[in-house]
């Protein structure tokens, strides 16, 4: 049977106490110095990921032990090393193809370094996370009455991997996009690449300093930046805004939730497994379903394809539409949507339409 590993690491210090329940009595800074110290180890044993088509495969998570906050302020080289161990102990375990998740695949250069020190191949799953964020956004749009091709839409992180190519594909039919970023220059870089696609599309750049005048414009936002602290605040956003974060940590405050019950947010990349699967662990989501991006370790595994999949910055459109076909060949499917971990019901998106009804 063929075996995949994923590596897996805590975003915040509450994350280590699903595991360890003893630690949520311990201070933020004990529980990272603690993590610090502790050599990647085996999280749990995945079982059952059965194709619809009849073919089997097992894994393992494999905790590499930081914090989404430690890997952004320890020295790149250290995190690097951390997490080649982990993929290292993966390989022991008898992986024959490893998928590297959260702050593990945008450490140094999204994992072509972590490629070249191991014996197989790697993938960051960002094809399918780009796949099933673009489905859901699309589903959600839908469900609020708007449309893409007549909305002003908005990338949050848009020259990152996954917000690239988001921005890349959705220049293809939107007519007008906003594009947020920290580097100007690439920012520039990016919008000649979406007028190469698209002459007819209307391309605004923002920087972090503009959030808010940036998503006061747009009703569709799709966010994917890659910081460890909540960008997207309750007043930065529009009556009837369908906003869907890929990022993890996550770039939509809490407040949001608490606060604007005229909006729609959902988490991109909640896929379905197909099979009596069991993931052995808490990740905070329901049974048999996982992140897009654990997914497609588990597709590349159904389908033997031992090859470094989704590396580095530039996401390759043909494999994000491939990827979801076999997706689709296997049974895997988007788990409908979800926000704040929690799942959306027609009763709850009924309730959201009215109120927006009553403010506008």
């Amino acid at each position: 049977m063929t075996k995949f590993a994923f590596i897996i690491h805590p975003l915040d210090v509450g994350d280590v106490s699903r595991k360890f329940p003893w630690m949520k009595h311990l201070s933020d800074k004990m529980v990272e110095n603690i993590m610090r110290c502790l050599p990647p180890f085996t999280a749990s044993e995945i079982t059952g990921v059965r194709s619809v088509l009849g073919e089997e495969v097992e894994g393992w998570f494999v905790a590499c032990p930081l914090t989404a906050r430690q890997m952004v302020q320890y020295p790149e080289h250290y995190v690097l090393k951390k997490i080649i161990k982990a993929c290292k102990k993966a390989e022991k375990l008898g992986a024959e193809i490893i998928g590297l998740g959260a702050f593990t695949s945008v450490v140094g250069d999204k994992g072509i370094s972590i490629s070249r020190a191991l014996n197989i191949p790697v993938t960051t799953g960002n094809s399918y996370t780009v796949a099933t964020a673009l489905e859901s956004i699309i589903l959600a749009a839908h469900e609020m009455g708007l449309d893409l091709k007549e909305e002003r839409i908005t990338v949050v992180g848009a020259t990152g991997s996954i917000g690239r190519a988001c921005s890349k594909i959705l220049a293809e039919e939107c007519t007008e996009i906003n594009l947020l970023a920290r580097t100007e220059k690439k920012l520039f870089e990016l919008a000649d690449e979406l007028t190469a696609i698209n002459p007819d599309i209307k391309v605004n750049i923002y920087l972090p300093e503009q959030m808010k005048e940036c998503l006061s414009k747009s009703r569709i936002i799709l966010s994917a930046s890659g910081a460890v602290c909540e960008l997207i605040q309750p007043e930065m956003l529009l009556p009837g805004s369908v906003v869907c974060d890929v990022a993890r940590p996550r770039d939509v405050a809490v407040k949001v939730a608490e606060k604007r019950d005229d909006v729609l947010v959902i988490e991109g990349g909640v896929v379905m497994v197909p099979g009596p699967v069991e993931f052995n662990l808490d990740f905070g989501f329901p049974p048999k379903t996982s992140y897009a991006c654990m997914a497609e370790t588990m597709i590349l595994a159904l389908e033997k394809r031992f090859e470094c999949y989704s590396l580095g910055p530039e996401l390759e459109l043909e494999k994000i539409r491939e990827i979801s076909d076999l997706a689709r060949k296997h049974g895997f499917k988007l788990a409908g949507l979800r926000s704040f971990e929690r799942a959306i019901t027609p009763e709850v998106l009924k309730q959201i339409r009215n109120r927006v009804k009553e403010v506008i």
